[in-house]
C-alpha cells in the first residue's frame, strides 16, 4: 500500500510541476474560439496518423492570455507503438533561431552589441569577408564587399552567407549544408571555415536563408564569455519557466523525445535525422541555429511572451520597443526577396529578425493577419504568433520532408477557422 501511495504521490508531483509551467487555462469560448470548430485539428490530425502520412503531434494554442488547447495526437515513436505525450520533446531545429536572436537582443538592450556593428567586431576572423563573383566559362572569382555584414544581417539573412544546401554551384558546395554539419566542428574550426569561403551576395542585398544565426550565436558567447545554451538557460529558459528546452538531453528527458517515420511518406525513402541523432552528446558547439529541442507547452510560452511584448507573468525578457523592432519587417526595397517565395507559407511575407512577417492581408498562401510572424524547423514543427488575435500558436511534430511545409499551411488554417468572434 505504502509503495502505491508514493507512486501516486510521485506522479502527483509531477503533474504539478508541468501544470505550473503552464498558461493559465481558460474555455476557448471565453477567449472568442469555438470549441467545436477546434475539434477538427484532431480530426485531421487523427486521419493522417491513421493513414501513416505523419507519426503524432503535439498541439498548443493561446489566445488573450489564455491556454484555450493543448492536445496530444498519434504516437510518440510509430515503430515502437509509443503513444503520444503531452510533455514529449522535439527538436525544434530551426525554432532555435528565434530564441537565438532574443538572447543577442538582450544583450544589445545591454549595450553590449549594437545590431549595425559589423560581424567582424565581436569575431575578428570575420572582419574581412569579400564576395563571390560568378562569370559563365570562367572559374569563380571576388570582389570586395562594399560593407561588411552586419549582427543585424545575420538575424535577417542579408549577410550573404547561406546553406550548402540551397543551391548545387561550386560555392555552395563549400558552405556546410546545415546548423547540424556546422556544429560537427568546433566555433573556431566553424569560423575560420567561413572566413575561407566568400559571402555568395553583397551584405544588405539579397534575402537567402543561411548559417547566419550559427554565427550570431558564437558572436553571444564571445561577448559573455559562456557556452550559449548556459547563456540562453540563464537568461531565457530558466525565467520562462521553460523546463524542457536546451541543447542536450538527459537520459530521462530522451525517452521522451519524439520520433519521425522511418520512411518518408511522400517519397518512400529511408531517411536519416541528423536532429536526433543522439541528443545525449554535446555538440561540438551550440549551434544558434539548430540545436535545441522543446515541448508544445515550453515553446508557447516563449512565444506568449513575443506576444506580451517581452513579458509573461511576472517576468520580462525585453523591452517592448526590442520586441517590435524584431519582429517588424526588415527588408526594404534594396534587398532581393526573391527566395522568400520557395515555400508557401512564406510567399507574400517579409522577414524580421529571425521570423517571417506578413505584409498584407492577401497574397500569401495562407490565411494571416498583416503583422502576424512565424518560423517553423526542419524536423517538422512550427510556431506563429498573431498580435492582432492576441494568437500564439505552437505545431510539434517529427515530420521532416517536404511534409513540414503541408502541415504548416494545415494547422494555419484549422486555427484560424476557430476564431468565433
Amino acid at each position: 500500500m505504502r509503495i502505491c501511495s508514493a507512486m501516486v504521490l510521485a506522479v502527483l508531483a509531477v503533474s504539478t510541476s508541468l501544470q505550473a509551467e503552464q498558461i493559465p487555462v481558460a474555455k476557448p469560448e471565453a477567449v472568442g474560439m469555438s470549441s467545436p470548430r477546434l475539434e477538427r485539428i484532431g480530426q485531421v490530425l487523427r486521419a493522417d496518423v491513421e493513414s501513416g502520412r505523419m507519426p503524432g503531434a503535439v498541439v498548443a494554442i493561446a489566445r488573450k492570455g489564455k491556454q484555450v488547447y493543448y492536445e496530444a495526437f498519434g504516437f510518440l515513436d510509430k515503430t515502437a507503438r509509443t503513444p503520444m505525450l503531452k510533455d514529449a520533446i522535439f527538436s525544434i531545429a530551426s525554432m532555435t533561431k528565434p530564441m537565438a536572436t532574443v538572447g543577442a537582443l538582450m544583450l544589445v538592450e545591454e549595450g553590449r552589441l549594437l545590431l549595425n556593428d559589423p560581424v567582424g567586431e565581436y569575431l575578428p576572423q570575420l572582419g574581412k569577408m569579400s564576395v563571390a563573383v560568378m562569370r559563365p566559362g570562367t572559374a569563380m572569382g571576388s570582389e570586395a564587399a562594399r560593407r561588411q555584414p552586419t549582427i543585424q544581417d545575420l538575424m535577417r539573412h542579408t549577410a550573404g552567407f547561406t546553406y550548402g544546401n540551397r543551391g548545387t554551384s561550386e560555392l555552395y558546395k563549400m558552405y556546410p549544408q546545415g546548423s547540424i554539419e556546422s556544429a560537427s566542428l568546433t566555433g573556431p574550426q566553424f569560423i575560420e571555415k567561413l572566413a575561407t569561403l566568400p559571402l555568395h551576395y553583397q551584405p544588405g542585398t539579397v534575402w537567402d536563408y543561411s548559417l547566419g544565426l550559427d554565427v550570431l550565436g558564437l558572436a553571444i558567447e564571445a561577448v559573455t564569455k559562456q557556452p550559449l545554451s548556459r547563456f540562453l538557460n540563464e537568461r531565457l529558459f530558466a525565467p520562462l519557466g521553460m523546463v524542457d528546452t536546451g541543447f542536450v538531453l538527459t537520459a530521462e528527458k530522451a525517452r521522451r523525445l519524439a520520433r519521425a517515420l522511418p520512411v518518408d511518406p511522400e517519397t518512400g525513402n529511408q531517411l536519416k535525422y541528423p536532429f536526433i541523432s543522439d541528443r545525449r552528446q554535446r555538440r561540438m558547439f551550440d549551434c544558434g541555429g539548430a540545436c535545441a529541442f522543446s515541448t508544445a507547452t515550453d515553446y508557447l510560452r516563449f512565444a506568449q511572451m513575443l506576444l506580451n511584448r517581452g513579458a509573461l507573468e511576472d517576468t520580462r525578457i525585453l523591452g517592448r520597443k526590442t520586441v517590435e523592432f524584431m519582429t517588424a519587417d526588415q527588408l526594404g526595397p534594396e534587398v532581393n526577396t526573391d527566395r522568400l517565395r520557395d515555400s508557401p507559407n512564406i510567399n507574400g511575407y517579409g522577414f524580421g529578425l529571425s521570423v517571417a512577417v506578413r505584409r498584407g492581408s492577401g497574397v500569401a498562401g495562407v490565411m494571416g493577419s498583416p503583422g502576424d510572424y512565424h518560423w517553423g524547423g526542419a524536423m517538422g514543427t512550427f510556431f506563429w504568433v498573431d498580435p492582432k488575435e492576441e494568437l500564439a500558436v505552437v505545431f510539434m511534430a517529427a515530420t521532416p520532408g517536404a511534409t513540414r511545409l503541408h502541415y504548416r499551411q494545415v494547422i494555419t488554417s484549422l486555427v484560424l477557422q476557430a476564431i468565433a468572434d
